[in-house]
């Protein structure tokens, strides 16, 4: 059963207007995001595509992945994408603590600092679900944290690569945050969806910049 929006609907950024869901601009400019990573192939994969077409993204990274795959994720950052925190272990907020997750956000901060600046402060809560103390405990902490406008649902593997393509094509407009996923689960799906977005984008003189 689908438990998810493809868009996210006005009034749920209306309720959670503390959270960034999109980026108001008078430009023709949208932001992709990659969540889950850095993979071996996956993530180099995505590298490759955005760098056909000169496009910088941001990288919301799970901690225990970076450490697993440091030169990837130094990759990330020598190409010049954006960093943000994904939890070290992609916890879900509303089943943890609020001392759990925050603890668990920082051990994937410190992982991201072993290799970039210590300022990227973007954090997004795996799944969407976080609770009410643990995004006033990460603001406090002086976290931006970013949701998203249009979902492709590339994780789904019960949706067809041409739903997935419609699901970010048919949604996307200009301040859109994109989510895509450089993750084994969505692969199949995403190297369907992100060349023909990226054409897409390039063929209806879109910009794309990183958070």
């Amino acid at each position: 059963m689908k438990l998810y929006w493809t868009k996210t609907h006005s009034i749920i950024k209306k309720i959670f207007s503390n959270y960034s869901w999109d980026v108001s601009n008078t430009g023709n400019t949208v932001y992709l995001t990659f969540d889950d990573g850095p993979i071996p192939e996956v993530t180099e994969w995505v590298l490759v595509e955005l760098k056909k077409y000169g496009i910088k993204a941001t990288f919301f990274c799970i901690g225990n992945n970076i450490e697993k795959n440091s030169e990837i994720f130094k990759k990330v950052i020598r190409e010049g994408h954006t960093i943000g925190n994904h939890t070290f272990n992609h916890l879900n907020g509303w089943q943890t603590t609020t001392e759990t997750y925050i603890k668990n956000m920082q051990q994937a901060q410190e992982a991201i600092e072993n290799h970039t600046h210590p300022d990227a402060k973007l954090f997004r809560p795996p799944y969407g679900k976080i609770k009410k103390s643990q995004s006033k405990k990460l603001q406090r902490l002086g976290y931006k944290i970013i949701m998203w406008d249009v979902l492709s649902a590339d994780f789904d593997a019960t949706i067809s690569k041409e739903k997935c393509l419609n699901n970010v094509l048919s949604n996307l407009r200009p301040g859109s945050i994109i989510v895509f996923h450089d993750s084994i689960k969505a692969f199949k799906n995403l190297q369907y969806v992100l060349p023909k977005t990226l054409a897409y984008l390039k063929e209806n003189n879109f910009k794309c910049n990183p958070l």
